[in-house]
């Protein structure tokens, strides 16, 4: 069942231990108001706790991923007002959910719509998807990661190329590059999408948790602090309960019940 606990945000479980949230503002094509990315928020918080909930994903519209941020918000805002409206904790909050998070992206996923699916663990696009950081041609710049991220994803040479003019990439080129996991019919995405969350959902939550854990952190330092990194990672789900299970459930040939402890 479908729900709307929040303004522009569907929230829906179409599968075990699989919470979807669905931007939904066709008016504004799907543009990130500052409700929308609290509302984004309040439900990942929710869904951290959740033990039931084991993997999340964003979804946008047919033919709207996000169209960026509401531009009709930034009209009349000057520097402080920016500062004091501090949209990075919300960014932030996203970024820091330790459970996986999947992108379904159909149609546009511009400005801040890119920058929301680059805070995705995965991104499952559609062939007709496109992607764009347009903000330099209002005179603006990403200001929710997309110079950082981005040149992490496909380089410097050819980020700076898409910031430095607003050019768009299309679903093929971000695939080709690195910036796209999975690439399917439009028509396919949040299937193709709901199958890549369910089969998360239904791997150890402990195992999913470190791995995600130790990339993540991993991609900041040395390979030899994230060797480290990995090595306590996999010592320490060793005295799990879902190891265990998971070693006894292979030897005799049965299927595997994790319970995330």
């Amino acid at each position: 069942m479908v729900e709307s606990r929040e303004a522009g945000l569907l929230i829906d479980h179409p599968a075990s231990g699989v919470v979807q949230l669905r931007i939904h503002r066709p008016e504004s094509r799907n543009a990130l108001s500052v409700a929308v990315r609290e509302a984004l928020v309040s439900e990942l918080t929710i869904a951290e706790t959740d033990t039931e909930i084991r993997c999340i994903v964003i979804a946008g519209g047919d033919r709207v991923f996000a169209a960026g941020a509401d531009i009709r918000e930034l009209a009349d805002v000057g520097s402080t007002d920016m500062m004091l409206r501090a949209t990075e904790r919300l960014w932030g909050a996203i970024a820091r959910c330790r459970k996986p998070i999947v992108a379904a992206v159909r149609g546009i996923a511009f400005g801040g719509g890119w920058e929301l699916a680059m805070h995705a663990d995965l991104i499952v696009a559609g062939k007709g998807a496109r992607f764009a950081l347009p903000e330099i041609r209002i005179g603006l710049m990403p200001g929710a990661g997309g110079t950082q991220r981005l040149p992490r994803l496909i380089g410097k040479h050819r980020a700076l190329d898409l910031l430095l003019t607003g050019a768009e990439l299309s679903a093929a080129e971000a695939y080709s590059l690195g910036a796209v996991s999975r690439l399917v019919a439009d028509d396919d995405v949040d299937a193709e999408a709901l199958a890549v969350a369910s089969s998360i959902a239904a791997m150890p939550p402990l195992a999913v948790r470190q791995i995600k854990d130790v990339v993540l952190a991993g991609l900041d330092c040395s390979l030899e602090a994230g060797l480290a990194l990995e090595r306590n990672a996999m010592q320490l789900l060793f005295s799990t309960g879902d190891k265990n299970e998971g070693v006894n459930a292979f030897l005799g040939k049965r299927k595997p019940e994790f319970s995330g402890r």
